[in-house]
């Protein structure tokens, strides 16, 4: 029967350090780490996520700001907002809310953002430095799973792992990490031939493609590590992960649940980054 690793837990220890160093900040510096978050339009999922995002800089010490813009907001309107606070020096991360209307650019709008504020570690130049392994920032969920692995006290070096999913927001960013870890990776993808097989052949096996019970006990192998990416709903409008947990969890030696497992990490990691912003921002000054 598979241990749980607990989101929550982890998620809970981690943010009492983030406000222990944040209070540093304030006392050694006069600094209030600052996330600023834009939210376009009324997408209902979007404005939970943002009330979190606020919460979570509340619970923390730090100072958030929210800007909302109609759903008819241009891109222009957008990216002079991001200008505007690229050169604000009471905010030292800046999140645009995802999806954004289908006539604005994400990608145009992330690349506005500048790679010193980039908390989400979107930009084309964080991307890079990830590839590198020499980075400032990590994109949230991945640097929560990780989190969660090392939580456990598992040895990542040497094990094989399989990721299954490729975006460029949790399969390719978790793909790296990995390897950067010294892990054997190996990246499944919708054209994967033989994904069964492969899965069944990790030691620790992360999904992340957003299909409910994809993932099932023949994909397994007997005490692997689980790690489960996917928020979904099943048949009956209840939340569940990629992974068929019921069949699953038994043969497994550490999985997470969903909900309560990777979830409550993402926004966690996003304070660390947004820490972590404010910290280098400390540093340029005090050159």
């Amino acid at each position: 029967m598979g241990k749980l690793i607990s989101g929550k837990e982890v998620s809970t220890s981690i943010r009492a350090k983030i406000k222990e160093e944040a209070q540093k900040l304030r006392d050694d510096y006069g600094i209030q780490p600052g996330l600023a978050v834009i939210l376009v339009g009324n997408d209902p999922a979007s404005q939970i996520y943002v009330r979190n995002k606020q919460k979570a800089c509340e619970e923390v010490g730090f100072h958030a700001f929210e800007y909302r813009l109609n759903e008819n907001s241009t891109q222009e309107q957008l990216l002079d907002l991001i200008g505007v606070l690229n050169k604000d020096n009471k905010v030292h991360g800046i999140l645009v809310q995802l999806p954004l209307p289908d006539h604005i650019d994400p990608q145009t709008v992330i690349n506005t953002i500048s790679p010193e504020k980039d908390v989400d570690a979107f930009h084309p130049i964080n991307v890079g430095k990830i590839m590198l392994g020499d980075y400032e920032f990590l994109p949230c969920t991945p640097a929560g799973v990780m989190e969660l692995i090392d939580s456990t006290g598992v040895e990542i070096s040497g094990k094989n792992c399989v990721v299954v999913g490729r975006s460029n927001i949790v399969g390719k960013p978790m793909a790296m990490l990995l390897l950067h870890r010294n892990a054997t990776v190996t990246i499944c993808h919708s054209r994967t031939k033989n994904l069964a097989e492969i899965c069944a052949g990790a030691d620790i096996l992360v999904s992340a493609v957003g299909k409910a019970h994809f993932i099932t006990a023949d994909m397994v192998k007997e005490g692997a590590m689980v790690i489960d990416v996917g928020m979904n709903h099943d048949e009956n409008g209840k939340l569940c992960g990629d992974v068929e947990f019921s069949t699953v969890e038994p043969k497994a030696s550490y999985i997470t649940p969903v909900p309560g497992g990777v979830g409550p990490m993402t926004i966690t990691m996003l304070m660390k980054n947004t820490l972590r912003a404010a910290e280098l921002k400390c540093t340029k000054s005090a050159k």
